[in-house]
């Protein structure tokens, strides 16, 4: 009996250690099952293979694991929305935990603390809210925080200061307020172009050393940028309400009104004599007066600073307007064409290919081989005000973004003064319009798997404006006449009609803009492009409609598309009535889920309808567009091909 105790004593150790490592795997997968758990929609199913009765989440989809553990958490672009649960903090081994690109609301759990592992922290483009917990702060092995395009409010955690390994920090898009923390007591010395201060001397991010990349942009930060940031783009800080001579592009007076810096609380209260506090209303009374008078003289005496400045004119109806400014750094990678290359390349200006009154479109060849459509704004030189050039200027860096197979790229613009013009010049699409072939070409009847193409090319062009950009873009007008078609009938989304929005608006809020004092921001109308999103994929459900039925959104005779197709969307034995009658053709699969793509584009309540991210999977995963899908919907097109054989 004695001799079997040590060898008990020996299984009971082993034993012992089975069960700690059966315990902690287990607290790793019911961690993740929690995350799980406080997702409410998944509709894509990607999370639909976590579950408890798997022990080893290392095949879970998005979960990388290394030596038994979960290493990486990486959830990017699956369409969840839900909450943060707590529980993250359980997976202590966690290096990376990317969570971007989804609709993940609510706060930051203060339990992320608790990762001590974590280098990577990319919480981008979801809508969380409230403060960014300072537990983050604990966090010292990280070096990415990405939490761009949220809502989070409140001042920056000064603990942030205190990650020394921090090399890139994406906090733009959100709602914070208060100051950057950062302040050093003694001179700096120059390093490769960057500032570094001692930490003995330094708070806040002016500690931080290995900082090379930060973007502060879009919030509501006051006061004045530390002075260790300021190796930073200066785009890093545009949009937000700082009031120093390195900011560019601030927000609007009436947007930073009642923003003010976050103060910290007072520690005492010393009482003074009651004479003591009277000569100090006096005093400061004198001191305000002066300022006053020497602010009102500097104005007087100074010009504006701006690297392009708009000359002071008299509009026609004589009111006298302030110069307007904006940053010419931000049109310096666009190209200005004059008007005499594009006169030669539009054949004088004789190829017309469509007008408004807001604006002439010519086709035209360049001398290097591209054609170009041009867009010539119709406006005279007297009615052109400060507040149009500021749109005309936003709105080239604004297009200028776009780069994307299904988007039309602007390849420059046209400023001059005799004869006045203003330009925007395009790329062009060979085959017209979308419009052109759906309702005014004879003999040219789309096949339904090139319709199913042109309907997908079309959703990745918006999902790519809508997620991919920041901010987001949106087509003012987006309509089968938005849509043109390459050589291979690719379609790339046009915005033509942008300028209609431009006039619109400017005109509404010119006396807003023109007349206080020089501006360095987007007009409204920009701001309310990127918001815009759930227009477009109305009009995408809209479009969808277009495309397989081959009806017009609206006509006198039929009236609205939509009203039309609602009696068969939800009736799946009724949908093919929604079909083209000139197709001999279609895919009964495609049209079910085309249908239920349309049903979620025109629900009446903007905020159920999905992103473009989920409505493009949709389409991408249910519908086969490949060479051979029109040879398996079509009898003849195989007996065509075995002909040919």
């Amino acid at each position: 009996m004695g001799s079997l105790r040590p060898l008990l004593l020996l299984l009971a150790f082993l034993g012992s250690l089975f069960l700690s490592c059966d315990s902690f795997s287990y607290d790793e997968v019911t961690a993740l099952v929690a995350i799980k758990e406080a997702i409410y929609e998944d509709p894509l199913s990607f999370l639909s293979g976590w579950s408890t009765l798997d022990k080893n989440p290392c095949g879970w989809r998005g979960v990388i694991c290394y030596q038994d553990h979960v290493q990486i958490l990486n959830l990017t672009k699956f369409s969840l929305r839900g909450f943060l649960s707590p529980e993250l903090g359980k997976l202590t081994f966690l290096q990376q935990l990317i969570l971007r690109n989804n609709t993940f609301v609510g706060t930051i759990p203060q339990q992320i603390g608790m990762l001590k592992n974590l280098t990577v922290l990319d919480l981008s483009s979801n809508q969380l809210s409230g403060p960014i917990p300072p537990e983050i702060g604990g966090l010292t092995n990280i070096t990415k925080i990405n939490l761009h395009s949220n809502g989070l409010s409140g001042s920056i955690p000064k603990e942030l200061g205190n990650l020394m390994n921090l090399v890139e920090l994406n906090l733009d898009r959100n709602k914070f307020r208060g100051s950057i923390p950062g302040k050093t007591w003694s001179s700096f010395s120059s390093d490769n172009h960057r500032r570094f201060a001692s930490h003995m001397n330094a708070t806040g991010f002016c500690q931080s050393s290995q900082l090379k990349n930060a973007d502060f942009s879009y919030n509501f930060f006051v006061g004045s940028i530390p002075q260790c940031l300021k190796y930073l783009p200066r785009s890093s800080f545009q949009g937000n309400c700082f009031h120093d001579e390195y900011s560019i592009l601030q927000r609007s007076a009436q947007q930073c009104a009642g923003v003010q810096p976050i103060k910290p609380p007072s520690r005492s209260i010393i009482r003074q004599p009651t004479w003591l506090f009277g000569l100090e209303i006096v005093t400061g009374a004198f001191l305000f007066c002066f300022i006053i008078v020497a602010v009102m003289r500097a104005i007087k005496s100074c010009k504006p600073k701006s690297s392009a400045i708009i000359p002071w004119k008299k509009t026609s109806s004589g009111k006298d307007q302030t110069a307007l400014s904006i940053d010419g750094e931000l049109l310096k990678d666009v190209p200005r064409l004059s008007r005499q290359e594009l006169e030669v390349a539009c054949e004088d200006f004789s190829n017309i290919i469509g007008s408004s009154h807001d604006s002439i479109v010519y086709k035209g060849t360049m001398k290097d081989g591209p054609e170009i459509a041009v867009i010539s704004l119709c406006i005279s030189e007297e009615l052109w005000t400060n507040c149009l050039e500021l749109c005309f200027q936003t709105e080239v860096i604004d297009l200028a973004r776009l780069n994307h197979e299904n988007t039309s790229k602007l390849l420059g613009y046209c400023k001059e003064g005799n004869p006045f013009t203003r330009m925007l010049v395009f790329e062009y699409a060979s085959n017209g319009t979308l419009y052109e072939h759906l309702h005014y070409v004879e003999d040219c009847q789309f096949s339904w798997t090139r319709r199913m193409r042109i309907a997908i090319g079309i959703a990745r062009g918006l999902r790519y404006m809508h997620t991919e950009l920041e901010p987001p873009f949106t087509i003012s007008e987006l309509n089968s006449s938005s849509v043109y078609l390459t050589e291979d009938f690719s379609p790339k989304l046009v915005d033509f009609e942008s300028w209609k929005m431009m006039l619109t608006k400017s005109e509404k809020n010119s006396g807003i803009i023109c007349n206080g004092g020089t501006y360095h921001g987007l007009p409204e109308a920009l701001e309310r492009r990127h918001m815009d999103m759930q227009s477009n994929i109305f009009a995408f459900g809209v479009l969808l409609l277009e495309i397989i039925s081959g009806r017009p959104p609206y006509c006198k005779d039929k009236g609205c598309v939509v009203d039309w197709a609602a009696q068969y969307l939800e009736q799946p034995e009724m949908m093919c009535h929604l079909v083209d009658p000139g197709l001999r053709y279609f895919n009964h699969d495609n049209l079910r889920i085309v249908c239920e793509v349309v049903g979620l584009c025109i629900q009446p309540n903007p905020s159920k309808r999905p992103s473009m991210q989920i409505l493009t999977s949709m389409l991408e995963n249910g519908i086969d567009t490949s060479a051979t899908a029109d040879l398996k919907e079509s009898p003849l097109a195989w007996a065509e091909l075995a002909l040919s054989s």
